[in-house]
């Protein structure tokens, strides 16, 4: 009897093989390549597969986030940004003074809010409506890319409203886009361990097949390094492509390393390089019918985003002024950074920096 032994080396030559002929990798695919401690083979074809894809364009935008409010009835064990009502530091920002903190750090450059906040139970949904309302009626020329799926299930939930009808509220207010947030992992076992009280896998999923419906073309997150398996990020993975093959509405996805609560925390608090990069390349690999993977360097540094360049990401996010979830959790990054330093980057990572708007539409060439 003949006994075929797969050695790692095989294993991955059939893999690449898949790649470089355009099949799709398999969850046992996925899982292999998170095992194997050759990142820099992985990070070799997640490149080829992205060269493929964008060239040797790293896009980038011009962009703000904001915070309405930290107030939140959600206590996710992971995040350090929430506050009860009536905490010292928990705040409920106006139309108005959100406008007079904008006018403070706007220049005419910016083409993008990022806004997310608490799921506030203190504040009506016309809120949150208002709050875009009074964005677009001052900033018309800039996007509102707002509110996570999670954040419109809750929205759903106060208001009585289907999905449908909360998100054609907030389109007619101004709204542009959805970010990607509160997907952390889709496991609803990882999400009762994790006391992820807010949108459950299913929700998560239909609020951006029906923002897709509507026409808006959405962004998608992955928060991995808790106590999430390999598998279970492979299968977050799945569920996001076999989304995207029936709406096509995802335009990035977006690698999100978790930070620990405490700054001062030690290396072994946090993933290790290693485990970024081999995220940002494994994405690649697995999200086929997704253009573009962000890495995110406030969570993981600016130079690993460099890096990270040569092994499958095509976007590095943007200037975004000032950073508040992700360092209420203890990241050691930038809170913002230029355009300038940006570009610089890119181009040292011997690629070309674009300019994008909220949408991919390029607005520069920095040759």
């Amino acid at each position: 009897m003949n006994i075929v032994v797969t050695t790692p080396e095989k294993r991955f030559q059939e893999i690449s093989e898949k790649v470089r002929h355009g099949e799709r990798l398999s969850l046992e695919d996925g899982i292999f390549l998170y095992q194997t401690d050759d990142l820099l083979s992985v990070g070799q074809l997640a490149n080829e597969v992205n060269l493929r894809k964008n060239g040797k364009n790293v896009y980038f935008i011009e962009n703000m986030s904001l915070y309405f409010t930290n107030v939140c009835e959600a206590h996710c064990a992971f995040c350090n940004f929430r506050k009860d009502q009536g905490d010292e530091g928990a705040y409920t920002l106006s139309g108005p003074e959100m406008i007079d903190y904008v006018e403070k750090h706007f220049h005419p450059g910016v083409r993008e809010f990022h806004i997310v906040g608490g799921h506030n139970p203190h504040v009506p949904f016309q809120y949150y409506v208002d709050s875009l309302k009074a964005l677009k009626e001052r900033f018309p020329e800039v996007t509102l890319k707002a509110y996570t799926a999670a954040e419109i299930d809750f929205f759903s939930r106060i208001s009585g409203l289907s999905y449908k009808e909360v998100l054609q509220e907030l389109i007619n207010a101004g709204l542009g886009t959805l970010t990607g947030g509160g997907a952390e992992i889709l496991s609803d076992q990882y999400r009762k361990k994790m006391r992820v009280n807010k949108a459950d896998v299913s929700q998560y999923l239909e609020v951006h097949r029906t923002a897709h419906e509507l026409g808006l073309r959405t962004h998608t997150t992955m928060l991995y390094g808790s106590i999430e398996t390999h598998q279970q990020r492979i299968e977050h993975m799945m569920q996001i492509r076999e989304l995207q093959d029936d709406t096509n509405g995802f335009m990035v996805f977006i690698p999100l390393s978790m930070q620990p609560i405490n700054p001062k925390a030690g290396i072994r608090r946090r993933n290790s390089a290693f485990e970024d990069l081999k995220t940002i390349a494994i994405s690649r690999l697995m999200l086929d019918n997704i253009q573009h993977i962000k890495a995110y360097f406030i969570n993981i540094g600016t130079q690993l985003t460099q890096v990270s360049l040569a092994m499958g990401a095509s976007d590095v996010h943007g200037t975004i002024v000032k950073e508040r979830i992700s360092h209420a959790a203890g990241a050691l990054t930038p809170e913002g950074i230029t355009r300038e330093d940006l570009i610089w980057l890119v181009k040292g990572a011997g690629r070309t920096p674009i300019e994008r708007d909220t949408y991919y539409n390029v607005v520069k060439v920095y040759e």
